[in-house]
């Protein structure tokens, strides 16, 4: 492997050599046609190696969790026939789930990557998923966005030197999402200046970051004991994976009686503190990363107009003043 582990280098190749690596489990145990028969088929699709590793993880849990589940009758969804998989199937699945959008949204993703390999390889001439649409989220805010009052309660439960504290800070310094804050580390800083590609968008624009360490970043980096290739470690010291990152955090979060916060929202924390200090959306977007500005045109809106209803109403306290 190139390059030292955890390093860009290192993961690029530690991800294309998992890429390469056909998935065989479960291949002996099904009935040729059935949505099982599928799903392994499709794990050693192209389509499905050529993704990264966590989104294959993710792939993999909607899909076997699916096929796990029984319809009406008893009958695990995947030992049903793949060709008889119909539209309106799909429709159901999704009102069955509508309490949950994210999940039924979920499962419809994959079902049409799915569909799509069956059309591939010739089992099926259809998509049975095309025309179902997603579903709306009740709320249109998404991940709840950390206020300064829950970051000053979060900064009290937990303080400078704890690796909770400088998960935070990661989050609020950078702008960055779970699996880019687990994977930083010293080596990715030089001359005061972090530079990082986020892992989401390292396979499309790969468009390289040059985030300036804030001097508080740079404390609690200095004052939390590490010593590896990453920032962040278990307390068996061994680098975070993503999803057990994201369990820890919760945990934290809970100790400090926030249970509605999640390390997601402070990257919604870091673009409003952008945004309220007067930064364009461009400014932001080369800091956070965002592939689109319409989320911190928003931000920088509303910042905006808390300015100029400032500025309204001391004009308005003058003029009752003077008058």
């Amino acid at each position: 492997m190139p390059g030292l582990p955890w390093s860009p280098e290192f993961m690029t190749a530690y991800e294309q050599a998992l890429a390469g690596q056909p998935i065989q489990a479960g291949s002996k145990r099904t009935k040729p046609g059935t949505i099982r028969a599928l799903a392994v088929s499709y794990y050693n699709s192209l389509a499905f190696r050529s993704m990264k590793p966590i989104t294959q993880s993710v792939y993999r849990n909607i899909i076997d969790r699916f096929c796990g589940q029984t319809d009406t009758q008893g009958t695990a969804y995947g030992d049903l026939s793949a060709v008889g998989l119909q539209r309106q199937h799909i429709i159901k699945l999704m009102a069955a789930r509508a309490e949950k959008p994210d999940s039924a949204n979920g499962l419809r993703k994959v079902l049409r990557a799915m569909m799509q390999h069956a059309i591939e390889i010739g089992l099926r001439a259809d998509d049975p998923t095309q025309g179902v649409k997603n579903i709306r989220p009740k709320s249109k805010l998404g991940f709840h966005r950390w206020t300064e009052s829950e970051i000053a309660q979060f900064e009290e439960r937990h303080p400078i030197g704890t690796r909770a504290r400088l998960a935070l800070a990661l989050g609020l310094y950078t702008g960055q999402a779970r699996q880019d804050a687990v994977a930083m580390g010293p080596q990715h800083i030089r001359d005061g200046i972090l530079s990082w590609v986020r892992g989401k968008t390292e396979r499309t624009t790969g468009i390289e970051l040059a985030i300036p360490i804030h001097p508080n970043l740079r404390a609690i980096i200095d004052a939390t004991p590490s010593g590896h290739l990453t920032f962040l470690m278990t307390e068996f010291g061994k680098p975070f994976a993503v999803s057990g990152f994201g369990n820890w955090f919760r945990e934290q979060c809970d100790m400090a009686n926030l249970r509605h916060c999640s390390f997601h929202g402070l990257r919604k924390a870091a673009s409003v503190r952008l945004a309220e200090a007067g930064c364009t959306p461009h400014e932001i977007a080369a800091i956070t990363g965002h592939a689109s500005l319409k989320e911190i045109v928003r931000y920088t809106q509303t910042a905006d107009r808390k300015r100029m209803a400032k500025s309204a109403m001391e004009k308005v306290k003058e003029r009752i003043s003077s008058g």
